[in-house]
């Protein structure tokens, strides 16, 4: 039975699987998940999501499930020794009580190498299943013999129906929860309540419990507007600097831009400012947008980018912001084009394979007595005395590289007119070598 000094989320995790709530993509009838647990045939398996949707729970209720004694530690706080404790404890059950073993480790991703590999034989016999659980990409913060060995669940967010029956079932459960209290709260105010839980069963459940005390210091049994927006303000969207939901989110905003969505691009850019992104990284981004995927069919979206950058960093948070969100606008409306992207990628590819080749004679500069002796730069064709400034024919690559091109402007925006320029000056080019070989 649940400690009823614990905290409200503590108190009301839910103590069969029938209870539990969310999910339903891993535990409905005929998913994966249930039927092992239906058919009793259990395995490994590392549960990936962010923190209180579940994680912990489902674990602790495949072992209730599965009459599997359950031992439970925390990367954060364990290391070999611990481990190695829980598999003697283990081992010790197999022996005398013939029950199998769940090894839960919760934050597994804070485990090194070694430490994720000190379990992985007592996976692979049987003493032990593994459970673990993580937010961060499994792909990223576990070792691949670990992943080889256990089977991965993507946990996703508990939609706002799935926290509003949890926060009514609080209010309802008169053994665990706060039915005692009889506390009266609007559906408006439940629905602010899930909305800036943001997917999270236990924070919904810590804004309950916050509320319930508010109203009791006030000998209320109302939880109204203003102690609702009292314990409610100041919270943020779901962000994490470092982590799977940054990733997506910048990823999310690139693709944004790159698909000429101004409103989806806006909405990424508020969710990562709303979500405490740091404002500079950002401003560094969008100007790698700006030269990326629009490159020169549109040159003023980097000046734009930049702008912003510096109006950021001089006006500060929050006015900074709209110079940002005014970018990324502009951007998104901005015709596109990965030419220079592309040829950036090329000419660096061709770099590491081709090594270091000798810059021509003509083009080396010649400052002193020795270099003209050598014939640095003679037989230079200076531009600007060219017809319109082009010297026609002349080659400016090292000698094994003549006619090199990474550049291929598209046909959008100001890179029309570019690849019209680049077509003329490469006629006289031709025009002259012609000339050139009938002398």
């Amino acid at each position: 039975m649940n400690n009823l000094n614990a905290p409200l989320a503590e108190r009301m995790r839910p103590q069969n699987l029938r209870d539990y709530i969310g999910q339903a993509h891993i535990l409905s009838e005929g998913k994966p998940l249930q039927i092992a647990l239906t058919s009793g045939r259990l395995h490994s398996m590392i549960f990936w999501g962010a923190s209180g949707i579940g994680k912990t729970t489902l674990a602790r209720l495949i072992a209730k499930q599965s009459n599997a004694e359950f031992l439970a530690i925390s990367a954060v706080l364990a290391g070999v020794k611990e481990i190695r404790e829980a598999i003697e404890h283990a081992k010790t059950i197999q022996q005398f009580e013939k029950r199998r073993t769940i090894l839960f480790v919760d934050e597994v991703h804070r485990f090194n190498k070694s430490q994720q590999d000190a379990f992985l034989p007592h996976v692979e016999d049987g003493t032990v299943y593994f459970i673990g659980a993580t937010t961060e990409n499994p792909s990223f913060a576990l070792n691949n013999a670990l992943l080889s060995r256990a089977r991965v669940y993507v946990l996703n967010l508990l939609s706002e129906s799935d926290l509003l029956q949890i926060l009514n079932h609080a209010l309802a459960d008169e053994t665990h929860g706060l039915g005692n209290l009889k506390l009266e709260i609007s559906d408006e105010i439940k629905i602010q309540f899930t909305q800036a839980a943001d997917g999270d069963a236990r924070r919904l459940l810590n804004l309950l419990e916050l509320a319930a005390d508010v109203s009791s210091a006030q000998n209320s049994e109302i939880i109204d507007e203003t102690i609702a927006q009292a314990v409610l303000n100041g919270g943020v969207r779901r962000f994490d600097s470092h982590g799977e939901e940054f990733h997506n989110q910048i990823s999310a905003l690139h693709k944004s831009v790159r698909g000429s969505s101004p409103d989806a691009a806006l909405y990424w850019l508020c969710r990562m400012i709303d979500g405490g992104c740091d404002l500079t990284y950002l401003a560094r981004r969008i100007v790698r947008i700006a030269s990326e995927d629009i490159g020169n069919a549109d040159p003023r979206a980097l000046e734009i980018a930049l702008n912003a950058w510096q109006s950021q960093e001089r006006l500060g948070s929050p006015e900074g912001e709209l110079a940002l969100a005014q970018a990324v606008i502009y951007m998104a409306c901005a015709p596109k084009s990965n030419a220079v992207y592309m040829a950036y990628n090329a000419a660096m590819a061709h770099i590491k394979s081709t090594g270091t080749l000798e810059v021509p004679v003509h083009l080396r500069n010649a400052p002193t007595k020795l270099m003209k002796a050598l014939d640095y730069g003679k037989h230079y064709r200076y531009a600007h005395n060219e017809p319109d400034a082009y010297a026609a024919g002349e080659n400016y690559f090292p000698q094994n590289l003549k006619g090199m091109r990474y550049y291929q402007p598209v046909e959008r925006g100001l890179e029309i007119k570019i690849k019209e320029k680049i077509e003329h000056l490469r006629e006289l080019d031709a025009a002259f070598l012609k000339a050139k070989n009938a002398v």
